[in-house]
């Protein structure tokens, strides 16, 4: 097939995002560009940028806030969509489609929460502080899988299967963190309003509404009234993503078949010798197209078309927006606060023994095992790895505390932390 020169542009870029691994390398420039803007002379302009105030409105109501808010609220609810979307996906045919396979990484995944939250409750009880213990239950998927793929091609593929299943089990945990215990002052009309498109939508899965237009417009009223409600926003990606048809129109079989006789139809067309193909042809073409949109399921569609704008957009953004902090000489002794001690060892303490300790016990004390070819060792740099909690972390962060100084200590403990636990895993999983 003749390449033309933008396919030469466009092809090494669709390479570059193909690798999932390189979600993490631009996150982590992300990270490190934030770093060095506040600490350089022009931090105030990093500053003023997030507190740029935007407003849309439409019928007498305006939505009018600052940039920073549009990201964590709005861009956010995006990336929740894309996680709600793995969720189901997930459950319905994935890693966490039945008992079997799903009771390892969920037992893990429920160590790595308990264990952090409790490490952290412990440092800071009876400070206001305390709020914060939702801040390292969190695993940063990009982040994990980065370093899993840095740790050599000896490591089995059902490792990386297990990581993902674990930090897609921690994602549910922290959605129903957010949703239960950092949603304030809920108001019921906002509300009311958005479960009835949310029922509307829902209703579009059963009638068999298939169009991603019905889907997404609805779904941009539940997220409006998440967001004036008071519970918040991203959570109504989550909901809306459980919405989203997972069914075919066709089997397998069936598309396997049609798609045979069509191709024969097309190969059966006399050419017309010129670079355009004959009515015939383009009709065929047409039902080719058709019958492959029937055989996709919307979920997937969905998920595909969105993941690479979430890991290469969305997520970096973000990261841009929130992991700004300032770095001074004095950055070891400056994390000796309950804050930053309690997330640091969350993270790397509390991760690595609630994931370990609790996939021991239920391995030991019932008829599950370890995945395929994976030994303890694996499993134990995996649960390093789990510590490597940024983009959650940060988020909570954001819903937990409103006093810049504390927020700035959680930062450091975030970053300690997932510095020393990539580390660690990385070293563990490479030994190995």
């Amino acid at each position: 097939m003749r390449k033309s020169p933008i396919d030469k542009v466009i092809e090494p870029l669709s390479r570059f995002i193909s690798q999932e691994f390189m979600g993490g390398v631009i996150l982590f420039i992300s990270v490190v560009f934030a770093i060095l803007w506040v600490n350089s002379s022009a931090e105030e302009s990093y500053r003023h940028l997030w507190e740029l105030t935007f407003s849309i409105g439409f019928n007498g109501q305006i939505l009018d806030y600052p940039l920073h808010a549009w990201i964590n609220d709005g861009l956010m609810a995006i990336f929740f969509f894309v996680i709600g979307l793995e969720l189901k996906r997930e459950f319905i045919a994935g890693e966490l489609s039945t008992i079997k396979k799903a009771s390892l990484p969920m037992v893990a995944a429920i160590g790595g929460m308990i264990v952090p939250a409790g490490i952290y409750l412990i440092i800071n009880h009876g400070l206001v502080s305390q709020k914060g213990w939702g801040v390292p239950m969190a695993t940063d998927i990009a982040f994990a899988l980065a370093l899993l793929s840095l740790a050599g091609k000896h490591i089995p593929s059902s490792v990386k299967v297990f990581l993902s299943a674990l930090a897609v089990a921690d994602d549910l945990g922290a959605i129903l963190v957010i949703a239960f215990f950092y949603s304030t002052g809920i108001e019921a009309f906002p509300l009311l309003i958005a479960a009835i498109f949310l029922l509307l939508l829902a209703l579009g899965n059963w009638l068999g509404i298939r169009s991603v237009a019905f889907y997404i417009i609805f779904g941009f009223v539940v997220w409006v009234g998440f967001l004036l409600s008071g519970a918040h926003a991203t959570i109504a990606g989550v909901f809306v993503a459980f919405t989203i048809p997972a069914r075919t129109k066709i089997d397998e079989n069936q598309y396997s078949s049609v798609l045979r006789k069509l191709i024969n139809d097309f190969n059966a067309e006399i050419p017309n010798n010129s670079t355009l193909t004959t009515p015939e042809q383009h009709y065929t073409i047409q039902k080719v197209k058709k019958i492959s949109a029937d055989s996709e399921t919307p979920l997937q569609k969905i998920e595909y078309a969105l993941h690479p704008w979430v890991a290469f957009g969305i997520i970096p953004v973000f990261a841009l927006a929130n992991a700004g902090m300032a770095i001074r000489s004095d950055f070891f002794s400056s994390v000796l606060n309950p804050v930053s001690m309690g997330v640091s060892l969350g993270l790397v303490a509390g991760k690595f023994i609630g994931v370990f300790s609790f996939s021991w016990l239920f391995v030991r004390f019932s008829s599950a095992q370890l995945p395929h070819l994976a030994t303890w060792k694996h499993l134990a740099g995996v649960a390093l790895l789990a510590g490597v909690g940024f983009t959650m972390s940060l988020f909570i962060t954001g819903l937990a505390f409103s006093s810049p100084e504390t927020i700035d200590q959680s930062k450091y403990g975030i970053l300690l932390a997932s510095v020393v636990s990539g580390l660690l895993g990385l070293w563990v999983l490479r030994k190995r």
